[in-house]
């Protein structure tokens, strides 16, 4: 094989390259379902529709503790006549002008009443009631079918199930959910400077920390990581790892993927007949990555590849940019672009412009908004400033800094 880079380099914008694994995104061929027990379904991908199986409510609820009334009655005063609890039915006769029954938070509203009094509002002397306010009709009761309608669609597939989601299930009888299986992702390291976590690593070589962070990233996205062992800077060594890595629906290659002697990826995944979509992106860090699709072949199915930097900053950037989307996208997840959000900035920032950056920083929020301040890094080799960060600062390609007090857009880590 030639030692030379590969031919036709395509490096795009960072807005460009989220296109364009946005657009593969939503062409993936879709996951096989399957069912589980509503217990084990949380972080899933539903599968199927969810329809309402009764009206929600099914009944005329009350909101508050209080008393059911005739809202025209008030503000005179009024006569206690029962009381009703959740889970009860009125059997007695329909209120009458002058009446009211006490009434319990989710209790369905008796006939006759339009409206429940909170218990807050009114005085109570020898069963008869002196109100403080006067009530519209309607107020404080949510009225039959108001939340849906029986056979009204509540959860599309696609939907990633947290603990809403898996309440609704319940509301309905869901027992049981179709999911979609999860996509399973092949994590290839490269480089002899690599040994394994569990090894000494000698004087100039480093353990393998970038396999085990994408297994981390790749389960929390909902897919299934198998860890391959380090392989070796040639070009055969690699080749034969990526063979035996094509059964994935993924493959991650860490390293490997900038301009250096030994860097061989793009040529053996060329070898291998795969085609790129970009081999950089106008970032900083992560600027090599790579992005790219082998076909499916008699034996084996399509396999989409990235080519990773091998620095842990630009590893986890790149991924968290890139990766995670598209492997969410394969397990059947229908939102499953990057998330970002907007904060405050608490403190300068300088860097050269050109590139888009993101910089490790830690975002706090209080009920008066969200503030992000960056962690401080030595470059994108420096895990510690990595795992003090909570989210990534994003700081624009036009811009030579940012000010204390400006809106600052931010890369966050977890999508759900």
């Amino acid at each position: 094989m030639p030692s030379s880079h590969a031919p036709g380099s395509v490096l795009l914008t960072c807005d460009e390259a989220l296109a364009t694994v946005a657009a593969h995104a939503a062409n993936v061929s879709m996951p096989i379902p399957e069912t589980l027990p509503l217990g084990e379904a949380h972080g899933r991908i539903l599968a199927q529709e969810l329809l309402a199986d009764r009206d929600q409510p099914p009944f005329d609820r009350s909101t508050r503790d209080g008393y059911a009334v005739h809202a025209a009655d008030l503000p005179h005063p009024l006569k206690l006549v029962g009381a009703i609890r959740a889970g009860e039915q009125w059997n007695g006769a329909p209120l009458q002008q002058g009446q009211v029954i006490e009434i319990m938070t989710g209790a369905p509203v008796p006939p006759g009443a339009d409206a429940v009094l909170m218990l807050e509002h009114v005085r109570l002397e020898h069963a008869v009631l002196t109100p403080d306010r006067t009530l519209r009709s309607g107020e404080n009761i949510v009225p039959r079918g108001a939340e849906a309608r029986e056979g009204d669609t509540l959860l599309r597939p696609g939907t990633r199930l947290g603990s809403a989601e898996i309440a609704l299930a319940a509301s309905i009888g869901g027992a049981s959910i179709s999911v979609y299986s999860k996509p399973t992702v092949a994590i290839l390291a490269t480089g002899d400077e690599l040994v394994d976590v569990a090894g000494t690593p000698g004087p100039m070589q480093i353990r393998n920390s970038n396999a085990h962070g994408l297994a981390a990233l790749i389960a929390a996205n909902g897919g299934v990581a198998s860890v391959l062992p380090i392989v070796a800077d040639t070009q055969q060594a690699l080749h034969a790892a990526i063979t035996s890595a094509r059964g994935a629906h993924m493959l991650l290659l860490s390293g490997g993927v900038s301009a250096g002697k030994y860097d061989f990826v793009e040529e053996v995944l060329l070898s291998q007949g795969a085609e790129f979509f970009f081999t950089g992106v106008k970032i900083q860090p992560g600027k090599p990555v790579v992005f790219g699709r082998i076909p499916a072949t008699a034996s084996q199915p399509e396999q989409w590849v990235f080519g990773l930097p091998g620095n842990p900053g630009s590893t986890q950037v790149t991924t968290t940019l890139f990766a995670m989307p598209l492997l969410r996208a394969l397990g059947g997840e229908a939102n499953a672009a990057p998330v970002f959000a907007q904060a405050t900035l608490d403190e300068a920032v300088q860097v050269r412009p050109g590139l888009t950056r993101f910089l490790p920083a830690r975002m706090e929020g209080t009920l008066q908004g969200a503030t992000v301040k960056p962690t401080g890094w030595q470059g994108s080799g420096d895990l510690h400033a990595n795992a003090r960060a909570n989210c990534y600062l994003v700081v624009p390609p036009d811009r030579e800094g940012m000010q204390p007090g400006e809106s600052a857009t931010v890369l966050l880590r977890s999508c759900w």
